[in-house]
C-alpha cells in the first residue's frame, strides 16, 4: 500500500520519538493519530488525532487501525500480540518480538551475521551466579530479558561480587549475562529500509554513554570507512531478515584492535539518530514516514558535522543558551515534568 498526502498515519506512543516522527509527517502532507495513555504526552501536542488508552488495549488499537492507513510505532515494549491483530503495521510486529527480548534478539544478530559479546540466558540466582563464574572473573552485566532501556533493569558486577544477590535485586525475572567489552568507542548504524527492499544508511555517528543513557551523538567518527560500510550492510541483512520497512538502529562496540561488536537494536527510529534532523539531507524521522507510506526513501547524505547532545534532567535549564547560539539547534519534548534521567530534549551543535 501506498499512501497519498492527506491520508493518516497511526503511531503507537506518544513520546518524544512519536512527537518528531509526526513533526516529520506533517511537511510531507501526512497526518498522524497518535495512542497514549497520556493525553498530554509529547505527540499528543503536535497530532492531528488522538486515541488515549493503554498500548495492550486491543479495542482501543482496533479502532485507532480502522481510521488510518497504516500503523507504526515510537518504542518496541508495544504489545506483540495486540500489534499482531492489526491489519497492516510497519515494521512488523517479527521486529517487537525479537527486540523485546534480550536473549532472543542477541541470538538473532548472530544469526545475521553480528557479533556479540558473550552472552548467556539466566534463570535462577544459582544460574546467575554459575554464569558469571563461567567468565572467568572478569566483569559482567546482568539484565533483565525483558522491558529494561536507558540502563533501567541491569546492574553491573565486579570481580568478587555476588551475581545470585544482584538476580535477585533486579526481581528474580529471567535476564541475560553479558560479558563488558573493553570497547574504544560506541556507534550506531541507522538505516531506514523502503516496502521494496531498498536500504539507504546514515553515517554512523560516535556516541557516548554515562549512566546507561546517551550523552552525546556525533558525525564524523573515528570509524573507518571501510567499517562504517561493513556494519551497514550487517544492519540491511538483520532489516533483511525481518522483512523491515522503517528506521531501524543498532548499537555497535568498537574495540581496540578494529573490530566491532553488536550491542543491541532498536526497531525504531533512535536517540543516535538525532543529528539527522540538522546534519543529513533528510532526517531518520521523515525517512520513517516515507517508509511506512510506502514512499521512496530521501537521500541521507550528510551535509553538516553535528554533535547532539541529550537534555537529561535539569539539563533542560540550559534551554537559553540554544536559542541563543547561531549555530546550535534546540529541540524540546514538551514534557511537563523534569525528573532525574528523564531526557527532556536534545540540542543539534552544528558545526
Amino acid at each position: 500500500m501506498k499512501l497519498s498526502p492527506n491520508d493518516t498515519i497511526g503511531i503507537i506512543g506518544g513520546g518524544q520519538l512519536g512527537r518528531m516522527l509526526a513533526l516529520a509527517a506533517a511537511p510531507l502532507g501526512l497526518k498522524c493519530h497518535v495512542l497514549d495513555p497520556d493525553s498530554n504526552a509529547p505527540a499528543m501536542q503536535v497530532c492531528a488525532e488522538r486515541t488515549v488508552a493503554a498500548y495492550s488495549d486491543k479495542a482501543a488499537l482496533a479502532d485507532m487501525a480502522s481510521r488510518v492507513a497504516v500503523v507504526t510505532y515510537e518504542f518496541e515494549n508495544v504489545d506483540f500480540e495486540a500489534a499482531s491483530a492489526l491489519p497492516l503495521v510497519r515494521p512488523g510486529p517479527r521486529a517487537l518480538e525479537v527486540s523485546q527480548d534480550r536473549w532472543i534478539e542477541k541470538r538473532f544478530l548472530a544469526e545475521c551475521g553480528c557479533p556479540t559479546a558473550n552472552t548467556m540466558p539466566v534463570a535462577t540466582p544459582e544460574a546467575a551466579a554459575l554464569a558469571f563464574k563461567s567468565f572467568g572473573g572478569g566483569g559482567a552485566i546482568l539484565k533483565t530479558r525483558r522491558l529494561g532501556y536507558d540502563g533501567k533493569g541491569q546492574h553491573r558486577l565486579e570481580p568478587g561480587d555476588d551475581a545470585a544477590a544482584a538476580f535477585t535485586a533486579l526481581g528474580g525475572v529471567p535476564c541475560v549475562l553479558e560479558s563488558v567489552v573493553p570497547f574504544a568507542f560506541e556507534v550506531s548504524t541507522v538505516i531506514a529500509r523502503a516496502v521494496d527492499g531498498s536500504v539507504k544508511a546514515y553515517e554512523c555517528p560516535q556516541n557516548t554513554h554515562a549512566g546507561g543513557i546517551l550523552r552525546t551523538s556525533q558525525v564524523p567518527s573515528p570509524l573507518p570507512d571501510d567499517t562504517a560500510t561493513t556494519l551497514q550492510a550487517q544492519a540491511a541483512q538483520v532489516a533483511e531478515a525481518l522483512d523491515y520497512v522503517g528506521v531501524l538502529a543498532i548499537e555497535w562496540f568498537v574495540l581496540p584492535d578494529g573490530s566491532c561488536l553488536a550491542n543491541e537494536m532498536a526497531p525504531r527510529v533512535h536517540n543516535s539518530g538525532h543529528w539527522t534532523q540538522e546534519g543529513a539531507f533528510a532526517s531518520q524521522f521523515e525517512n520513517h514516514m516515507r517508509a511506512v507510506a510506502g514512499w521512496t526513501l530521501a537521500p541521507t547524505h550528510t551535509i553538516a558535522p553535528v554533535r547532539m547532545e541529550n537534555l537529561i534532567g535539569d539539563d533542560v535549564e540550559r534551554w537559553r543558551s540554544a536559542v541563543d547560539g547561531g549555530s546550535s539547534r534546540l529541540h524540546l519534548y514538551g514534557k511537563a515534568e523534569t525528573r532525574p534521567g528523564r531526557k527532556m530534549g536534545h540540542i543539534n551543535h552544528v558545526g
